[in-house]
């Protein structure tokens, strides 16, 4: 566009094509040899342990021997769009207008599948930003009876999870935080009309809807900061899989050694366990599935 062996001057040039002669002269600085090593190094300490930050990546790198600063290590983590994986804040802001329901399960005794269910949202980090995941889980069984995912915040895809679970079952209470999604006048009419109790978290007690927070957990560090996805569609596969097999195939200590579908549908099972260790691990277990 702007040409030095052109007659006119490269500042009339400039000019003409509306371009700063200082955007015309700045050439991109290209990764010496010596970044891309520790690029490569950063990568490695980051996908081990995703939830470091700049920092604590510094920290590592010079216990293993590396000459580097902080800065550096920065510069290099956002040329890479590396960032420490936590829970963004605000994921799910309330707001003021919105009514909130009473929370229903202080001292509650949960002893069946469908008594409650419980719901909310995270985010699912991507090369490109993140994606949301809402999802219903049984706190009875820890059954996943619904999820789905968006691209933005708006109440939309909690409903349509919700329609999808309702068409099959549906719990006597649902419980939720105080999030805008859940206090908007669309998910309170859905849930009220299929017939369900509405049971909201107090301000600032997460611990109240402790189950779903577990379910997060075990989805991003057993699946998705090991495999992490790089677009929407790998994202849905991911899930789906991570949830049948959470579903169907993973045994909860907390469970007695089943696995959630066992309990929710209640099924019946032969179980032969030789040995429990002090820790709880499980030395050899034989499972049939009776008809």
């Amino acid at each position: 566009m702007v040409d030095a062996e052109n007659d006119l001057s490269v500042r009339k040039q400039c000019e003409l094509v509306r371009v700063s002669r200082s955007g015309y002269y700045y050439q991109t600085k290209k990764e010496s040899g010596q970044d891309s090593l520790l690029m490569n190094e950063i990568q490695d300490i980051w996908l081990d342990k995703p939830y470091y930050g700049y920092r604590r990546i510094t920290c590592q790198l010079l216990e293993d021997g590396h000459q580097v600063n902080r800065k550096r290590v920065y510069r290099l983590m956002r040329s890479m769009n590396l960032k420490a994986i936590y829970p963004k804040p605000r994921l799910s802001t309330a707001n003021k207008k919105h009514y909130k329901f009473p929370y229903l399960l202080e001292g509650m005794k949960i002893e069946r599948p469908n008594q409650v269910w419980m719901t909310d949202i995270t985010y699912i980090p991507m090369p490109r930003g993140f994606v949301y995941l809402v999802a219903l889980i049984d706190v009875h069984s820890r059954y996943l009876v619904a999820w789905e995912l968006s691209n933005s915040l708006d109440a939309d895809f909690c409903l349509v999870m919700l329609k999808k679970a309702v068409l099959h079952q549906k719990p006597e209470i649902l419980n939720s935080d105080q999030g805008s999604q859940f206090t908007s006048n669309d998910w309170i009419k859905a849930v009220e009309n299929a017939g369900i109790k509405i049971s909201m978290d107090g301000k600032g007690r997460c611990l109240d809807n402790v189950y779903i927070e577990r379910f997060w957990r075990a989805l991003k560090y057993e699946d998705m900061y090991v495999n992490p996805p790089q677009n929407m569609n790998e994202a849905r596969q991911t899930i789906t899989r991570y949830i049948e097999f959470y579903n169907n195939e993973r045994f909860h200590q907390s469970l007695k050694y089943k696995v959630p579908a066992e309990l929710y549908f209640q099924s019946k099972r032969k179980r032969l366990m030789d040995t429990v260790d002090n820790s709880g691990e499980l030395s050899t277990v034989s499972i049939s599935q009776e008809q």
